[in-house]
């Protein structure tokens, strides 16, 4: 395999095993965290490391922790705390993929989930535990997870844990950990409590930063479309049809997804090329040729293949996976726009990437306008707009006449327009179309929530003690979540807690892009309610 991928982790010293599953995952170069952290882990050393979301770090511990704890000896080696449910999730969904080779058994562990059926997953034999600190600290006084085997402990979003009052909790599962363990630290600040920390739990740690540079976006116009996962590509379909594209890249995030849809966008009749590590040069060559001569309307790519691009003529970028990280997205659509041409930028998200777009356009001080998908009807005026066009350029270039007999014809039994509409309505059926229907994902089932047809109830830990305010809800969803003010439903504020009724059609989006936002300086989180009996 020649790529990136090769160049920098064949220089590690990883087994093949580990080495496959980084490169079935697609990484073809690793993010400045990754270059930084892997070595140092591996040469057995703590680590403090200073970093923010979306800088690849869960990698960057998670490589080296897989290779080196003993896959046979089916005790938990590594414990990682982190500050919600959804990192621990996403934490352990990662790690799985890095260790599925070697047979790595990881298991997140969190509140809200039955602690039962936890406990049968330690009991069967883990290897690695991502867990949130209360629901760990729970299973330790319980007695149902042992950690005197445990070889490396990670702190995922160090700074985070401290703001929700875990400090106390961590301290304690350290002290339950062998002494001579690894410690791992990852934190976007560094306030003097985590240092404090760092100082009574860490030897000599070696502290890595990886800082981001101020950034700043072409002036492009920039839009984003939200898609369920499983009809995305019918929603790049859809945005496809209606713009008015002459040449675009559409970024992927790894090597397979860049395949998978090249495949997807051909089935559909459109002429795509894809462009990552994996290419021979001789192919890459081929691929640019293409579609710098226009033979290819659509270039899918990764980031690192598509580096050092210059082409002038590209109308569209679309992010057909959200990027990683605020650089990424700048360098992404970087390659439109060029040379004082008009250009635009279109990102595709699903609900749970919602608040990683908001986190984009807070670092990159940038305002990504929300867009609806086009529906049939606007797909079929955007049809009918283009045939006229077809339809007057060819009155005006006149050579009808071969057709002219057979409409004079057709016209002495019936009406003209309802024979030129048959016409039209032959030439555009008679063609096929690749339009789709976007298939419908199953909802996120909230249940009965208590809340009016048509409405979800939501549970907010939020309430008078807080000095909340109706508008401050209101303002805090409308801002975090990109929906209108008035259509946000009765709001409830008691106390210490707070419902609000949302459309059912928004609901998942306001608790990804709300949950463990902030209302008045305080991290809320944020969950379906339970019916009232």
């Amino acid at each position: 395999m020649m790529s990136e991928t090769k160049s920098f982790f064949g220089e590690l010293k990883l087994s093949r095993e580990v080495f496959k599953a980084v490169s079935d995952m697609g990484f073809e170069e690793p993010s400045p965290i990754q270059a930084q952290v892997i070595p140092v882990i591996l040469d057995e050393k703590d680590v403090l490391g200073q970093a923010q979301t979306g800088t690849g770090k869960t990698a960057a511990f998670g490589i080296p922790i897989v290779e080196m704890i003993n896959p046979r000896l089916h005790q938990v080696q590594a414990i990682i705390l982190a500050p919600t449910r959804e990192l621990a999730i996403q934490v352990a969904e990662e790690l799985a993929k890095i260790g599925k080779h070697r047979h790595i058994k990881t298991v997140p562990i969190y509140g809200g989930q039955p602690i039962d059926r936890q406990i049968r997953a330690l009991r069967f034999g883990v290897h690695i535990v991502i867990g949130t600190p209360g629901r760990v600290l729970d299973h330790l006084k319980r007695g149902t997870m042992r950690l005197e085997q445990v070889k490396f402990v990670v702190l995922d979003e160090a700074d985070e844990m401290l703001d929700m009052g875990f400090i106390d909790d961590i301290e304690t599962i350290l002290k339950s950990t062998p002494e001579e363990r690894q410690t791992l630290l990852f934190s976007a600040t560094m306030p003097m409590e985590i240092k404090k920390l760092a100082s009574k739990f860490m030897h000599s740690p070696v502290t890595v930063s990886v800082s981001r540079d101020e950034l700043t976006v072409p002036q492009i116009d920039q839009v984003f479309y939200e898609a369920k996962e499983k009809s995305k590509v019918d929603a790049l379909s859809r945005i496809i049809d209606m713009e008015d594209i002459r040449q675009a890249i559409i970024f992927c995030r790894t090597k397979r997804g860049v395949d998978e849809l090249v495949a997807a966008l051909e089935s559909r009749g459109y002429f795509a090329n894809g462009l990552h590590g994996d290419l021979s040069q001789t192919q890459r060559d081929r691929v640019m040729k293409r579609f710098r001569e226009g033979k290819a309307e659509l270039l899918v790519a990764t980031d690192v293949a598509a580096r050092r691009l210059d082409i002038e003529n590209v109308t569209h970028v679309i992010n057909y996976d959200i990027p990683q990280d605020p650089e990424s997205y700048v360098h992404r659509i970087g390659r439109t726009g060029r040379a004082g041409k008009r250009g635009q930028a279109v990102t595709i998200i699903v609900p749970r990437e919602y608040r990683q777009l908001r986190l984009i356009e807070k670092l990159v001080k940038t305002n990504i306008r929300r867009e609806n998908l086009p529906t049939q009807a606007d797909l079929a005026e955007r049809q009918l707009e283009t045939l006229r066009g077809h339809l007057v350029n060819m009155i005006e270039d006149g050579k009808l006449i071969a057709y002219s007999n057979l409409v004079a014809e057709l016209m002495e039994e019936y009406d003209s327009v309802e024979v030129a509409a048959a016409a039209l309505k032959y030439a555009i059926e008679g063609v096929g179309n690749k339009e789709a229907e976007l298939e419908e994902e199953e909802e996120m089932s909230f249940g009965n929530t208590g809340a009016r047809a048509g409405m979800v109830r939501l549970f907010m830990n939020i309430g008078r003690a807080n000095q909340i305010q109706p508008q401050d809800v209101i303002r805090a969803i409308a801002d975090g979540a990109g929906i209108p003010g008035n259509v946000i439903g009765m709001i409830n504020i008691y106390d210490k807690f707070t419902f609000v009724e949302v459309p059912e059609d928004v609901a998942a989006r306001v608790m990804y892009s709300m949950h463990h936002n902030l209302i008045k300086g305080k991290k809320i989180s944020v969950e379906p309610a339970k019916a009232r009996n």
